[in-house]
């Protein structure tokens, strides 16, 4: 199979390129920054592409089995095209070329994150309502991208779509990734390697998550059977707040959210938390994903366990480990190049979410 990947480098793009090596498919990476071609980059024929430049995608579509689009911008650097260029526009581009080039099957990297509130601890099924919640940035944009493919769906019949709606995505490789987005620039890295250092955290916080290895085979099981529709990818147990603080070798400080959010919204404006407060409003109402249709309707099962996934995840922050794509650094060692990286809260700015917010419009061709 010939299968076109964008966001190629990124935390699940590397784990997909991975996978489809071994199995011997044509694989085709659109990233914004060409990785060198080595480790789980080797076996990619690369195309240097950014989504929201004006480049035709129709070309690298054509003649593909599939286009699986996992290109989304989270905390976008200095430098990098605000989120709703990458992720609305972007996505517009991507389906209307899928419609365009006549590529029969489409995967799209939406999220848990994009459902609406749901009962604390009982997970939904994928016919639960994907309005999103309104304080995050990154769930309304995903509940964007869920009406975008409702009406891509309607207008392209043809075009098996897939939503592929995956809780938090964790894996060693990621620790600089999400370091770079966690940790305040002032802080450095090796302070999570202190045992028993204080972790604010409320009583009530649950986590959700699955490796991105076992994200990637759900998408190439979704690809190979021909899967239309939404599945939710998640592993158990469910962690709770004490799971995280003691995986992390950290010890709880109880805390009430709304103090830690007031705290995190000044930290936030004054420079000193690079990572915008609406992700904890996100931490704590997100819904759990059911993954009964995943496991009923493409035979998926996760290989790790939520502890085992998030201990491989903790080694990985605490060692800031990386590959060699930029999308997956480590943050940068030296104090002043960590300042100078730090886009100061133009991750969530205002534009980008009332962007988030505006109606989405398509042509019969598609997303323009």
């Amino acid at each position: 199979m010939r299968i076109v990947v964008t966001g190629a480098t990124g935390n699940v793009g590397t784990a997909l390129v991975r996978l489809l090596a071994g199995e011997r498919c044509e694989v085709t990476g659109l990233a914004r920054r060409v990785p060198p071609a080595e480790g789980p980059y080797a076996e990619v024929t690369w195309v240097e592409h950014d989504l929201t430049g004006d480049v035709p995608l129709e070309p690298v579509f054509r003649g593909a089995d599939a286009v699986v689009h996992l290109a989304w911008a989270v905390n976008p650097g200095a430098g990098d095209p605000p989120m709703e260029a990458t992720n609305l526009t972007g996505t517009r581009r991507v389906l209307d070329a899928v419609a365009r080039a006549g590529v029969q099957h489409v995967v799209c990297a939406s999220s848990v994150a994009a459902y609406s509130p749901a009962p604390r601890w009982t997970p939904v099924r994928e016919d639960w309502p994907c309005d999103g919640i309104a304080a995050s940035a990154y769930s309304r944009g995903k509940a964007e991208l869920e009406r975008m493919l409702d009406v891509f769906s309607r207008q392209q019949p043809d075009v098996r779509v897939t939503r592929v709606r995956p809780c938090a995505i964790l894996q060693r490789d990621a620790g600089g990734e999400f370091g770079r987005w966690l940790l305040s620039p002032l802080l450095p890295a090796g302070l999570l390697s202190l045992r028993g250092f204080p972790l604010p955290m409320w009583s009530q916080l649950r986590v959700q998550v699955v490796h991105s290895a076992d994200v990637a085979d759900g998408i190439w099981r979704a690809v190979r059977a021909g899967f239309a529709g939404a599945v939710n990818l998640a592993t158990d147990p469910v962690l709770s707040a004490a799971d995280v603080a003691g995986l992390l070798g950290a010890v709880r400080v109880p805390a009430p959210r709304p103090v830690l959010t007031r705290a995190a919204w000044s930290l936030w404006r004054a420079g000193v938390l690079p990572l915008h407060p609406g992700w904890l409003e996100l931490a704590d109402r997100a819904a759990l994903g059911d993954t009964t249709t995943a496991r009923q309707e493409l035979g998926w099962r996760p290989q790790r366990d939520a502890t085992a996934v998030f201990t491989e995840f903790a080694d990985g922050l605490r060692d800031q480990a990386a590959t060699p794509a930029e999308a997956l650094a480590a943050r940068p060692a030296r104090l002043w190049e960590r300042l100078s990286a730090v886009p100061w809260g133009a991750a969530e700015s205002p534009v980008a979410g009332l962007a988030a917010r505006r109606a989405v419009t398509c042509t019969s061709a598609g997303c323009p």
